[in-house]
């Protein structure tokens, strides 16, 4: 019994993680192989032997969750940490973030799903902030000029024009020019709706009198012409947008991206048919075509965040949106196939419902709960199966409607957020900047200090050989790479009490002059039970030998 209870005490094992000290035992960190814990041994750097424990300075809070892990075999997200902290923490102990029990997955998985908000809102810049100028180089492929400061005149003002036009944030003359083209785009539409009144028509014949006629609504005649002010108005509007995309096409960055582009595409097509109708003859079919006049309102998502967030909404709804014209289309067809056959079972002169065909739209109408009241049942069998038609639409509509706006919820408070957080930030530096090492070498064994600062290097394999000692290297600049030549010496002591990195490494290390195949360099940097590490080593058959000195070291 005493043997066993000294085996189970020399089983345990302290980790102080950021200043929590843990106490656990090495068979309960076996259970999960293949991670850090799993291979503790006291040649790591991270082992303290006069304290005899493992220093660790990462999150207390994220590894008690993960020791818990090793002793139940349940992993559990603590609802105080930042979901990339605990990823973050897991890799860092070598454990899978997929093994979160299913109890914390949907809390755990929220920080996913907010990343990709995040990374949407990244593309649709919603924010509106002023590109550098070094970002407006490499968007416009001109940052190897702007390297060299080469930028021609028509580089430096090709992006000023594109940033008034397309960046309404970025200056005050850009938030005029956005306002201009709010107020064309509206006045225009407004032409387009008023054109098609009667009382804004006059006959050709009757314009110097300036007197109105009045046609019938159905009734299209070509010898009819709309007020001057309604004339010169839209033309004054087609002027600018044709100066606008104009200009707004020589000056993109990008020809392709700007022609596939919705807006743009229905801008084009609006301009194009104002000038069509204006050079040939007046058709009904042109004039359908100028449609796209009022398409321009979707010109304002540049100018509104709240539009581009609401079809972006549509777009991230896409599944809902479709189960909901599935749901719809289904329910369509069975009851407008029920309605025609229900009509059917009585004596019903007023018969509405002499097709299928004629059925679907009052399905239609029905399910959305429109009702336009043109087609009715008239039998107690039809009536049935049309209230059976209105409480199906509800719930079919219903069902799918919150998770759309559960979505445009999501975006807009996450662009509200966004919007109030400060534009420049402090960032917070590490606490210690390693230096960058030095490679000096030794081509001889005389007067080593004065070669350790030469910072000369040879490469050259006739070098002699060299004995150097530790406490040499210690009074120059620490944290330095020696080159040795081959069949050199080391010698020396090392206070290892606080060792954060490996103080001796070697091409093929070695120990005791022979060269150790596959040994690492902790398996011989610290003997057990001693608070410093000797080292004497000859590279008899390594060409290079290097000493790496971390700046915590110190002589003895």
């Amino acid at each position: 019994m005493r043997k066993l209870d000294d085996g189970r005490w020399n089983d345990r094992v302290i980790l102080n993680v950021g200043g929590v000290r843990h106490e656990t035992y090495k068979s309960t960190l076996k259970k999960i192989p293949a991670t850090r814990l799993s291979r503790l041994t006291e040649a790591l750097v991270n082992y303290d032997p006069i304290l005899n424990e493992y220093f660790y300075d990462r999150h207390p809070g994220v590894f008690a969750q993960v020791l818990n892990y090793y002793r139940t075999g349940k992993l559990h997200y603590p609802t105080d940490v930042c979901g990339p902290l605990f990823e973050e923490e897991l890799d860092f102990w070598g454990l899978d973030s997929n093994q979160v029990e299913p109890c914390c997955w949907s809390t755990y998985s929220v920080h996913r799903d907010t990343q990709a908000t995040l990374a949407i809102l990244d593309k649709l810049d919603i924010e509106g902030e002023k590109l550098s100028d070094e970002e407006i180089a490499r968007l416009f492929g001109y940052e190897e000029e702007y390297n060299r400061g080469t930028l021609t005149k028509w580089q430096k003002l090709r992006p000023r024009i594109w940033a008034l036009f397309d960046e309404p944030y970025s200056s005050t003359a850009a938030k005029c020019i956005a306002c201009m083209s709010i107020l064309f785009i509206c006045l225009s539409v407004l032409c387009f709706c008023l054109k098609s009144h009667t009382m804004t028509k006059q006959s050709r014949n009757n314009q110097r009198n300036g007197e109105s006629l009045h046609f019938e609504p159905n009734e299209y005649v070509d010898h009819v012409d709309s007020y001057p002010v309604l004339f010169y108005l839209e033309h004054t509007c087609n002027a600018w947008f044709t100066l606008e995309i104009t200009l707004r096409c020589l000056v993109s960055p990008s020809l392709k991206r700007f022609a596939v582009s919705p807006v743009n595409a229905i801008d084009l097509t609006a301009t194009l048919s104002f000038y069509t109708e204006f050079l040939t003859k007046s058709s009904l079919y042109l004039e359908i075509l100028s449609i796209a006049r009022v398409l321009r309102l979707f010109k304002l998502t540049r100018h509104s965040p709240g539009l581009r967030i609401l079809i972006h909404t549509f777009k991230a709804s896409a599944k809902e949106l479709a189960l909901l014209v599935f749901f719809l289309v289904l329910g369509i067809v069975v009851f407008a196939s029920l309605i025609f056959y229900a009509e059917r079972l009585q004596e019903n002169p007023h018969n509405d419902f002499d097709s299928i065909p004629h059925g679907l739209w009052w399905a239609l109408v029905t399910m959305t709960t429109v009702g336009y009241g043109d087609m009715t049942p008239k039998t107690f069998p039809g009536m049935f199966i049309g209230g059976l038609c209105a409480i199906a639409g509800v719930l079919a509509i219903a069902l799918p409607v919150p998770v759309i706006v559960s979505n445009f919820s999501m975006f807009y408070s996450h662009t509200q957020a966004r919007s109030k957080l400060p534009k420049q930030r402090r960032r917070v530096l590490p606490a210690e900047v390693p230096r960058r090492s030095r490679c000096l070498s030794y081509p001889d064994a005389n007067d080593i200090q004065s070669q350790l600062i030469s910072n000369t290097s040879s490469r050259s394999p006739r070098r002699r050989p060299a004995t150097i000692g530790l406490e040499n290297v210690f009074n120059l600049q620490p944290n330095i790479v020696i080159n040795l030549p081959q069949e050199s010496t080391v010698t020396g002591t090392i206070n290892s009490d606080r060792v954060d990195s490996p103080h001796l490494a070697t091409t093929n290390p070695v120990k005791n002059g022979t060269a150790v195949d596959g040994a690492t360099y902790d398996t011989y940097q610290r003997e057990e039970g001693k608070k410093a590490s000797w080292f004497t080593g000859t590279s008899k058959d390594i060409p290079h030998t290097y000493i790496i000195v971390p700046e915590t070291l110190e002589t003895m």
